[in-house]
C-alpha cells in the first residue's frame, strides 16, 4: 500500500500561486520542505509537480534508467532566446543537442581547458587592477565583478573575443539584458499567458534584451568570419565541426542558440559560486586562515600556473563545501520514464514533473549530520569527498545533461566523485585561478560583519546585498571602521563606503600616529574606541580608526595600538573574528615592536566567558612580541563602575603615552565638535536618516496583557525584500527617544525645537557631519539620553557649575557614584535640570553622551508560518524612575515599539543567534523549554514550528514547557490563544509557575520550583533525547541550571560537573537578557 504524497492548503483554481515567493521561490519551496518532508505535492493553475528534498530521494530520482530531465517552467521560456541550444532542448526530441554535445565536448576537456588558463589569467589580472586602482575604502559588489570576470573569461578563452567589462563604468549592455531575461523569463513561466500577452510594456522590454544578446552574438561570429585565426575555439568548431556519428554540422540558427547558451549558462554559475565561496571563507575565519596558509606555502607571491591546477586540496574542499551549501543551480526537473514506487512508499505517474531541491537534498541532516547547515570544508577532506554517497553532490547539475562547462560532477557509473575530463573543468580552473590570485593581492572584509546570507534567484541564486572591501595586502596597510550594524548608518553601503574609513597615513612633524582598533557587536565598545581617536590629538596624536578585522595580520607597529573589544558568550565580535583567528594561529615573535594596550568590555553574568576575548588579546599579543604598555582594562556592564573603569584606563594610557613620547596634554580639545545654527527653526528637515532596503513595515500591534498588569505586545513586521530568517534569530531595531525624553533636554538647553544644526569635526563620530539637521531630530535618533551619567562627565560637570552650591552636589555625585548615580540611574540630563545653573554648551552636551544602539530582540514566530514576517514579544518599560524624578521612566526601544502603528516604516534587520539556540531539524527531537515573562518569545517561535510541521501531517515529539508569569489572567502570554491551540494539537504541553497564584499551579511560584516538581518528566524527556533551552534573566539562568544540575545528580548518582557535563554537552542553550 502506497503512501499518500502531502498537498499543503491550496486555493481553489490557483493552487498554490500564492505560497511561493515570486522574487525567491526557493526559499518557498525549502521552507515547505521543512514543514512537510521530503516530498510534496505543489499544484500551480491546472499544473502538479512534486517536490522532492531529501539526499534519499535526490539519489533515486538521479537514476537515468527511471528519470529523465525534463524543459518545462522556466527552462521552456528560455528557449524563446536559447532554442534547441544544449541547456534548453528537449531529449530525446531534438537531434541538434546530440550532435552540439559531441561536437563541443572535447572543447573543454582537461587538455583544452588547460590551454584557456593564461586567458583565465588575463582577465584575472584585469579584476585585480581594478580593485588596486579604487582602494581599500570602495565598496565591492563581488557578484557583479566576478559576473565581469566570468562572462569576459567565457568570451575570451572559448570565443577569442574580448568584451572589455572591467574597462566599462557599468556592466556590459549584454550582462544586464542577460539579466534582465532572467529574471522575466522565471517571471513569465508563472503568468496566464493571456496576462503576458496584456503586458505590453514588458514584452517590449523582454524583446529588446534578446536583441541586445543576439546582437552580441552577431559581432562573435562576424568577427570570427573576418578575422581568422590560428587558434582553433568554440565558435570554429561550430562553424566548420562535422559530427561524426552523422557528418551533420550545427545550423546557423542553432549556432547562434549555443554561442547564447554558453555566454550565459557559461559564466552565471561560476561567478555565483565564486561570491558565495568569497561570502563562506569571510563568515568563517579558520577556513579563510587555513586557506591563505596553504595558497601562501604552496604559491607564495609568484603569480599561479597551471601546474598549480587541482593541486591545492584545502582550496578544492572550500569550493566543494561552498557548491554544496551554495549550489547556485539549486533546482532541476525529471519526471519519471514510467509508473514508479518512489521510497517504496511515494506512487508517481509516467510523466509526472518532478522538481529536485538540491539546495534543500544536500543540506539533509541525514547524511550530513545535525551541522549540515555549517559551512566546513574538512568534510570535503583526506577521501571524504570521494567516499560520498552516490549522488550525494550535484550543484551544478547532473548525468549527460550536466552543466558542459562546469566543474566537477559525479561519475555515471561509479560511486565516486571525479575531476576527470568528463568532469567539465572550465569552471573548476576558472574559479581556482581567481581565488587564487584575489587572496594572493588582497585581504578581504565584509562591509557589513553582521551580514546574514540573503539570495537573489533567476534561474540560479547568488548572494544579495553582499558588499565587501579589498584591502591590498602589501605596501602601507590601512584600517577600515565601517559600523558595527548597517542600521547605525541607513542600510546604505555606498553611504558608508568612504566617510567611515580612516587610513595610515604620513603624519605631520611633531605629530606621532596611533591606531584605535574595536571589535564590537552593538556600538558599545566602537564608541569607547571612538572617544578615544577624537581625544587623541589633545594629546599629540593623529589617530587612526579601525575594526580588529580590517587589521588583521597587519597591526601597525610604527605607533601604538589601542584595543577596545567585547566577548558574546565567549566568541569575537563580527568584526574581531578573523584577528582572533589569525592571532591565535600567529607564530613566535609576530608582533615584536608592538605597543598596545586592551580594554575590555563584558558582562560578569555569563561567569565562564566572561573577559574571554579581551584577555586572550592581551595575552597573546605579549607572548608574541608586543610591549604592554598599562595593564589590560576591563569593563563590566553590569557595574555600576562600568563608565568610571574606562576612564580610569584611559588616564593612565595617556598618562604612559605622554611619558614614553614625551607628549603634554593640550590646554584645549584639538578635535573639538563644532555646531553651527543653520537656520533659526522655521522649517523643519525632512527627513532624520537616509531612506533604505532595510525598512520592515508594521502589520500588527497589539496588547497581550490584562489592564493593570505590565504591559506586554505581541508587534508583527513585514520584511524588507529578500531579508530571511530562522527561527531562534534576533530582530534588530534602531529605534528613538520618546519624545518627551527629547522635549526635556531641549528644553533645558534653552533651545528652539524647530532650529537647524550644522556638526563638524575632524574626529570620528556616529553624529551626522556635514549637512542641516533639526536639534529634534538630532537628540531624537543619534544619541543616548537615559544612559548613566560617567565620572568623566561630571569630572567635566563641575567644572561648568556656577554656584557653590551646585559645585557641592556634583562632588558629592563623584564621592558616591555607584549608589547617587549608577543605581539611580541619574543621566547627565537629569543632573544638568537638577542643577539650574550648569552653563552647558550643546556641542559639550553632545560630546557627553553615547551614540544609540540598537536593540536585539528574540524573534517570536518561524517562517514556516510566514517566510514574510517575524513577530516580536516585549515587555513594555514604563516604570517608576530610579532617579526619584516624578514621570515614569520610559524604556527607549519599549516605548518606540509599543507607539508603533500597522503601516509604520521601521528600520530593522535579522541577526543571528547563538548557533546551538535554534530548534532541532528532526521534529522528533523533544524540548524542554523554561521561560518567564517575554522570554516567551523563542520558544513561540519554536513551538511555531513544531506546529506547522504537525499540522502538514509530520511526526512531531511532544514538548515541555515551563513558563513563569504572573496570574492566569494578568500576563498568561497566548494563553487562550497559540499556546491552547498547540497543546490540544499535542505538540506542547504546557507547565506554568504564577507568583502571584501559586495555587493554580501546583503551589509553584516561580519556573524553577516548577521545574523541580515536574522533575520526573524533565528526566524522562531527558532520556528521550530532548534538548534543553532556557530564555530570561541571568537570576532565572542560574537558578535554572542549578535545579536541573541537581535532579540530574540526583537521578544518576554522578556529582555537580557530570551532571553539568551531561546537559552541556550539545544539548542545553540559553538566551539571557536583563
Amino acid at each position: 500500500m502506497t503512501t499518500p504524497i502531502p498537498v499543503p492548503p491550496a486555493i481553489p483554481f490557483l493552487g498554490h500561486v500564492t505560497s511561493i515567493d515570486p522574487v525567491l521561490p526557493l526559499r518557498s519551496i525549502d521552507l515547505l520542505a521543512k514543514q512537510y518532508g521530503e516530498i510534496y505535492e505543489l499544484r500551480i493553475l491546472s499544473h502538479s509537480r512534486f517536490i522532492v528534498t531529501s539526499y534519499e530521494m535526490l539519489d533515486e530520482v538521479s537514476d537515468d534508467k527511471r528519470f529523465r530531465k525534463i524543459v518545462s517552467g522556466p527552462l521552456e521560456v528560455l528557449r524563446s532566446a536559447a532554442g534547441d541550444g544544449l541547456f534548453t532542448a528537449h531529449v530525446p526530441g531534438e537531434q541538434n543537442w546530440y550532435i552540439a554535445h559531441r561536437l563541443l565536448m572535447p572543447c573543454f576537456g582537461t587538455a583544452n581547458v588547460y590551454n584557456m588558463f593564461n586567458g583565465m589569467m588575463d582577465i584575472t589580472s584585469q579584476l585585480i587592477l581594478k580593485w588596486q586602482r579604487f582602494g581599500p575604502r570602495d565598496t565591492i559588489d563581488p557578484a557583479a565583478d566576478f559576473t565581469r570576470l566570468t562572462l569576459d573569461a567565457i568570451s575570451l578563452c572559448a570565443m577569442s573575443y574580448r568584451l572589455n567589462s572591467f574597462y566599462r563604468e557599468n556592466p556590459h549592455p549584454f550582462a544586464e539584458a542577460m539579466s534582465d531575461f532572467l529574471i522575466e523569463s522565471e517571471r513569465r513561466s508563472r503568468r496566464f499567458s493571456i496576462v503576458q500577452a496584456m503586458m505590453s510594456s514588458a514584452n517590449a522590454r523582454y524583446q529588446h534584451d534578446i536583441d541586445t544578446m543576439n546582437a552580441l552574438v552577431d559581432e562573435i561570429l562576424n568577427d570570427h568570419r573576418n578575422n581568422h585565426s590560428e587558434k582553433q575555439d568554440l565558435v570554429d568548431v561550430m562553424l566548420t565541426g562535422r559530427d561524426k556519428e552523422t557528418g551533420l554540422g550545427l545550423s546557423e540558427e542553432n549556432i547562434k542558440c549555443n554561442l547564447l547558451t554558453f555566454l550565459i549558462a557559461g559564466h552565471e554559475t561560476t561567478s555565483g559560486m565564486l561570491t558565495f565561496t568569497v561570502y563562506f571563507l569571510l563568515k568563517n575565519p579558520e577556513a579563510l586562515r587555513k586557506l591563505r596558509e596553504e595558497i601562501d606555502t604552496k604559491i607564495g607571491d609568484r603569480p599561479m600556473t597551471v601546474q598549480d591546477v587541482n593541486k591545492l586540496p584545502y582550496l578544492l574542499a572550500v569550493m566543494r563545501e561552498s557548491m554544496r551549501l551554495g549550489p547556485t543551480a539549486p533546482l532541476r526537473q525529471v519526471a519519471p520514464l514510467e509508473d514508479t514506487v518512489l521510497a517504496g512508499k511515494y506512487s508517481v505517474k509516467r510523466d509526472t514533473p518532478m522538481l529536485v531541491n538540491i539546495y534543500g537534498s544536500q543540506r539533509d541532516p541525514k547524511l550530513w549530520g545535525e551541522d549540515a547547515d555549517k559551512f566546513i570544508p574538512e568534510r570535503m577532506l583526506d577521501g571524504k569527498f570521494e567516499s560520498l554517497p552516490p549522488n550525494a553532490w550535484q550543484p551544478f547539475g547532473f548525468g549527460m545533461r550536466a552543466c558542459i562547462v562546469s566543474t566537477e560532477r559525479p561519475c555515471r557509473v561509479c560511486t565516486h566523485y571525479n575531476s576527470s575530463p568528463q568532469g567539465r573543468p572550465f569552471a573548476w580552473q576558472e574559479a581556482q585561478v581567481a581565488l587564487v590570485t584575489v587572496l594572493q593581492h588582497f585581504d578581504l572584509l565584509m562591509h557589513d560583519p553582521t551580514y546574514e546570507l540573503e539570495l537573489k534567484q533567476t534561474l540560479t541564486i547568488k548572494p544579495h546585498k553582499f558588499f565587501i572591501h579589498a584591502v591590498p595586502r602589501k605596501g602601507k596597510h590601512s584600517l577600515l571602521a565601517p559600523p558595527s550594524s548597517m542600521l547605525l548608518s541607513g542600510g546604505d553601503p555606498a553611504s558608508t563606503s568612504h566617510s567611515r574609513t580612516t587610513t595610515t597615513a604620513s603624519v605631520a612633524g611633531g605629530v606621532s600616529p596611533l591606531y584605535v582598533l574595536y571589535g564590537s557587536n552593538t556600538g558599545t565598545s566602537e564608541s569607547l574606541a571612538q572617544r578615544l581617536a577624537s581625544v587623541a590629538p589633545a594629546y599629540g596624536f593623529k589617530a587612526s580608526l579601525g575594526t580588529l578585522d580590517s587589521a588583521s595580520g597587519h597591526i601597525p607597529t610604527d605607533g601604538p595600538v589601542l584595543i577596545v573589544t567585547a566577548s558574546f558568550e565567549g566568541q569575537p565580535a563580527d568584526n574581531a573574528r578573523h584577528f582572533v583567528e589569525n592571532l591565535e594561529n600567529a607564530q613566535g615573535d609576530t608582533y615584536s615592536g608592538l605597543k598596545f594596550a586592551v580594554f575590555g568590555c563584558g558582562n560578569r553574568d555569563w561567569v565562564n566567558t566572561y573577559q574571554r576575548i579581551p584577555t586572550l588579546i592581551d595575552s597573546l599579543l605579549e607572548q608574541r612580541g608586543g610591549s604592554r604598555i598599562v595593564t589590560r582594562g576591563e569593563g563590566d556592564a553590569a557595574d555600576a563602575a562600568f563608565f568610571g573603569s574606562f576612564d580610569q584606563w584611559e588616564n593612565t594610557v595617556w598618562e604612559a603615552l605622554s611619558k614614553d613620547y614625551g607628549h603634554s596634554a593640550a590646554a584645549a580639545d584639538a578635535n573639538a565638535l563644532e555646531v553651527k545654527t543653520i537656520s533659526s527653526g522655521t522649517s523643519r528637515a525632512d527627513i532624520l536618516r537616509q531612506p533604505d532596503t532595510a525598512l520592515g513595515t508594521v502589520v500588527e500591534n497589539r496588547v497581550l496583557t490584562a489592564p493593570g498588569a505590565p504591559p506586554k505586545r505581541h508587534i508583527e513586521f513585514g520584511l524588507p525584500e529578500g531579508m530571511t530568517y530562522r527561527t531562534g534569530d534576533y530582530l534588530a531595531i534602531l529605534p528613538v527617544n520618546p519624545d518627551r525624553l527629547v522635549r526635556r533636554a531641549i528644553a533645558r538647553l534653552g533651545l528652539p525645537v524647530e532650529q537647524e544644526v550644522e556638526i563638524n569635526t575632524s574626529a570620528p563620530t556616529t553624529l551626522p557631519v556635514k549637512k542641516p539637521i533639526s536639534i529634534y531630530n538630532l537628540l531624537s535618533g543619534y544619541i543616548e539620553l537615559q544612559q548613566p551619567a560617567t565620572t568623566r562627565d561630571l569630572d567635566a560637570l563641575v567644572k561648568m557649575t556656577a554656584s557653590p552650591k551646585s559645585t557641592q552636589a556634583i562632588k558629592d555625585l563623584i564621592a558616591s557614584y555607584a549608589d547617587t548615580v549608577f543605581k539611580r540611574r541619574l543621566s547627565v540630563l537629569d543632573i544638568l535640570e537638577e542643577n539650574g545653573d550648569i552653563d552647558i554648551s550643546f556641542s559639550a552636551f553632545l560630546k557627553m553622551l553615547p551614540p544609540m544602539r540598537i536593540r536585539q530582540y528574540s524573534i517570536s514566530s518561524s517562517p514556516l508560518w510566514n517566510a514574510n514576517r517575524v513577530s516580536l514579544t516585549i515587555s513594555v518599560v514604563d516604570a517608576p524612575p530610579l532617579s526619584g524624578r516624578d514621570e515614569p521612566y520610559l524604556g527607549v526601544a519599549s516605548t518606540y515599539l509599543a507607539g508603533l502603528r500597522a503601516g509604520d516604516k521601521v528600520q530593522l534587520s535579522v541577526r543571528a543567534s547563538n548557533a546551538a539556540f535554534h530548534p532541532p531539524a528532526d521534529p522528533t527531537v523533544p524540548l524542554v523549554m523554561i521561560c518567564a515573562g517575554s522570554g516567551l518569545a523563542p520558544m513561540r517561535g519554536f513551538l511555531q514550528e513544531r506546529a506547522m510541521q504537525k499540522l502538514a501531517g509530520r511526526e512531531v515529539a511532544q514538548s515541555l514547557l515551563f513558563f513563569g508569569c504572573r496570574t492566569p489572567e494578568d500576563d498568561f502570554l497566548y494563553g487562550d490563544s497559540d499556546l491552547e491551540e498547540w497543546s490540544k494539537l499535542g505538540v506542547v504541553d504546557i507547565r506554568p509557575a504564577f507568583s502571584r497564584s501559586s495555587a493554580d499551579s501546583v503551589d509553584c511560584r516561580y519556573v524553577q520550583h516548577r521545574l523541580s516538581h515536574d522533575r520526573e518528566d524533565v528526566i524522562k524527556a531527558f532520556d528521550a533525547g530532548a534538548k534543553i533551552f532556557v530564555c530570561g534573566s541571568s537570576k532565572i539562568a542560574t537558578a535554572v541550571k542549578q535545579t536541573i544540575v541537581d535532579f540530574i545528580k540526583e537521578s544518576k548518582g554522578v556529582d555537580d560537573a557530570a551532571a553539568l557535563g551531561e546537559i552541556m554537552n550539545g544539548r542545553y542553550a540559553t538566551d539571557i537578557f536583563e
